[in-house]
């Protein structure tokens, strides 16, 4: 995985190590001392209940004056603001519930003031059953939502951070029952004060205190981080809520770290928000989320500074399940588990467009006995599920999905003895057959071994069913799938694209079935199921022929235009006739030495390309970073990373979608020349602008060199003037004089 500065999101550390080691022993930097008291005071929950209207969008020190803000409502909800203090017209935005299990806290805000920023972190909500509910601010359209595919609607009521203000989280739940919704909540982050070993999320839940520092503990028999009075807060309901995002839309200048963090939690309900824009994944579990729902959210465009999936999940996530999702353009996974304790059910979800940096397969399952089930993958440069060996993982059922456009496996079960980089992340490819006696340790899912078809080709007459025969494992289920979208039509392998019968081996593992829905010219492919060790990777295709063996020419397929979503006003209709358009534009921009940043005449050439991708959005990009020759492979690799994320995130904030955009770094494997000349290296130091359209559009590409950024010429010596961190080069060839 790739390492990010100090100043940056270290989340790829925590996915590497698991983030229950270090966030197991932190301790909650923001916790003041008031809220600990406030908090001890109020565990029986004898508090009034009260219907709290917000009718401020200020936020500073608790004091009585006209109008009552989020701060206040949230302390009178936890009864660590008493009614004594407000001033008159603040009591009048407090009327007493009866019957009711807890308080609610609502909006009327004034129209042009809708967004609370925030000057220091709430206080943790710690009201039993408290409903702090912004579909309650005037104008709220509960009937309208951002896109045709889910029902989520635009929000009023935003929080986030003051201009300049470091905040590590929106709102900390630490009680049970909560409810929040139709809120935007962005802005919360870790970057320079905030010790970075701290979870920050714009909603982060976990029991009252914070995690105890269990290197003081005499270690249990069963490790955890906890104590046993740490018990997780239940039935945290986040509803219709935008997270990372704007109420416009659009991404926010500082983004926030994660969107929903379950550090510690039962039962939580995720559904139906719009999680996007995050550093980290758009949802991190931590040590326990047991139970917790994630039902039809769109998690878009999230972990492009750090932990890059859109849902990570690690700890305890027994009966978790992940519904009715859309997991889109996201930069690494759209599910990523790293050695979690429980079987979760990824079911009936949209997930394509991700790995928009690094190769990942769409699903990365550790542990056993998940089950993957009527999910649409698809555009994936790694597998579509891939299924790690080590730790073990068996018994994990992958039926009835539909794959297309995969660079991988649809089904990718990893070799035990495969542990690098690449096999944690998008897969290892296809297996051997195995018959050895410890053949059920060799891969995932006790290596059930894929069919095999008894033949390349089966022929079809004239209107008779397909007869199909092969062999697998005795007494297993074989999905037979036709095969579509392949990238690559000349691999052996392709997507299973459409489910299409379940037939089932005899003892002597042979199978056959007769397909009255099959073509000639179609591809077919197959999958084993045996519950006790799960499902297979697929078959090697076979084509359906005619009775002379021939083939047909396959026909040309239009390629997907990338969209995560569709917008409600835009009825979806087949694309345009090629247009002769002629389009000139930059295609580099370029960086000072060691810098990834920006400069405003790059800003302004961004600026042009990014009218032209919103003129055309047919267009697709890939973004290459380049570096000049004078430090380590690694670190240039890595610095060319940070310079192609930095043209994608300026792209974003112009409102291009991520799913339009692909990141890669060649480091310093391309030079512009091989001169060593200062003008030279200024040259490397950029970033590849690749355009592609699905059009007839001609391209009509702009070298410019107006936004170059020479170095200071170095004091006479043999070394160039480079900053001290980086890792220098031994050279060999001639210094820039």
């Amino acid at each position: 995985m790739r390492k990010v500065s100090n100043k940056q999101l270290t989340t790829t550390l925590i996915s590497s190590i698991g983030l229950i080691g270090i966030f197991g022993i932190a301790i909650d930097a923001t916790y003041r001392f008031n809220d600990h008291l406030a908090i001890a005071q109020n565990t029986s929950q004898n508090i009034p209940k009260y219907q709290i209207t917000v009718n401020s969008n200020q936020d500073g020190n608790i004091q009585p004056d006209r109008e009552l803000t989020l701060r206040e409502a949230i302390e009178i909800a936890n009864g660590s603001l008493t009614l004594d203090r407000l001033s008159e017209p603040e009591r009048a935005q407090v009327k007493p519930l009866v019957n009711q299990k807890g308080s609610q806290i609502g909006f009327n805000l004034p129209s042009d003031r809708t967004t609370i920023q925030l000057s220091r972190a709430l206080p943790d909500i710690s009201s039993q059953n408290l409903v702090i509910d912004g579909t309650t601010q005037t104008g709220y359209d509960s009937q309208k939502s951002f896109a045709q595919e889910l029902a989520i609607p635009q929000p009023i009521v935003a929080i986030s951070p003051t201009d300049g203000v470091e905040i590590l989280r929106g709102l900390t739940i630490v009680a049970d029952g909560v409810t929040i919704k139709g809120l935007s909540i962005y802005g919360f982050n870790a970057i320079e004060s905030v010790p970075t070993a701290t979870p920050s999320a714009d909603i982060f839940i976990s029991h009252q205190a914070p995690p105890p520092d269990t290197t003081q503990q005499q270690q249990p028999a069963k490790f955890s981080p906890f104590y046993d009075s740490n018990l997780p807060p239940q039935g945290i309901i986040l509803e219709a809520n935008w997270l990372g995002i704007m109420p416009t839309g659009k991404m926010p200048k500082q983004p926030s770290s994660f969107g929903v963090y379950l550090f510690n939690s039962s039962d939580t309900l995720i559904r139906r928000n719009r999680i996007a824009f995050h550093k980290g994944s758009g949802i991190v579990t931590s040590v326990r989320a047991t139970g917790a729902q994630i039902i039809e959210n769109a998690i878009t465009s999230n972990g492009f500074d750090g932990m890059p999936h859109g849902i990570y999940l690690e700890g305890e996530i027994a009966n978790l399940r992940i519904k009715g999702n859309i997991l889109c353009a996201n930069d690494g996974s759209g599910v990523y588990l790293f050695k979690p304790n429980g079987a979760i059910a990824i079911e009936d979800n949209r997930i394509l467009f991700n790995d928009r940096s690094t190769n990942y397969a769409a699903i990365y399952l550790m542990g056993n006995d998940h089950q993957v089930t009527n999910n649409q993958i698809r555009n994936q440069r790694g597998a579509g599920v891939a299924i790690a060996a080590f730790p073990k993982s068996d018994r994990n059922l992958i039926r009835k999905n539909t794959f297309a456009a995969l660079n991988g496996l649809s089904i990718d079960l990893i070799a035990k003895r495969h542990v690098g980089d690449r096999d944690f992340m998008t897969g290892d490819g296809i297996n051997l057959p195995r018959d050895s006696h410890f053949r059920r340790v060799d891969t995932a899912n006790g290596a059930i071994n894929a069919p095999t078809f008894l033949a390349k080709a089966f022929p079809k007459f004239g209107s008779t069913p397909v007869n199909i025969d092969g062999n697998a494992d005795p007494d297993t289920e074989i999905d037979l799938y036709r095969v579509t979208g392949s990238i690559d039509p000349t691999l052996p392998y392709g997507s299973l694209g459409e489910y299409l019968t379940t037939v089932k081996t005899d003892a002597n593992g042979k199978f056959g079935a007769s397909l009255s829905n099959l073509q000639v010219g179609d591809t077919i492919s197959a999958i084993a199921t045996e519950p006790q060790y799960g499902t297979s990777e697929p078959a090697l295709n076979a084509r359906i022929v005619n009775p002379d063996l021939s083939v047909p020419a396959p026909a040309n397929v239009p390629t997907a235009i990338p969209a995560c979503t569709t917008p409600p006003e835009i009825v979806q209709t087949p694309p345009p006739p090629p247009e002769p358009i002629v389009l000139s534009v930059p295609r580099q921009i370029h960086f000072a030495l060691d810098r990834a940043d920006i400069s405003p005449i790059s800003a302004k050439i961004l600026n042009r390309i990014a009218e032209v991708l919103k003129q055309y959005p047919t267009i697709m990009i890939t973004l290459e970073g380049h570096t000049d020759p004078r430090a380590s492979d690694a670190y240039n690799r890595e610095l060319g990373f940070r310079r192609s994320r930095a043209v994608r995130n300026y792209l974003m904030r112009q409102g291009i979608a991520s799913e339009r955009m692909t990141v890669r770094s060649l480091g310093e494997t391309q030079r512009t020349s091989q001169n060593n000349q200062v003008i030279d290296y200024a040259r490397d130091r950029r970033v590849e602008i690749y355009f592609k359209d699905y059009r007839a559009i001609e391209i009509i590409f702009e070298e410019q060199e107006e936004d170059l950024q020479l170095e200071k010429q170095s004091t006479p010596s043999n070394q160039s003037q480079l900053p001290l961190n980086i890792p220098i080069k031994k050279q060999t060839s001639a210094e820039p004089k």
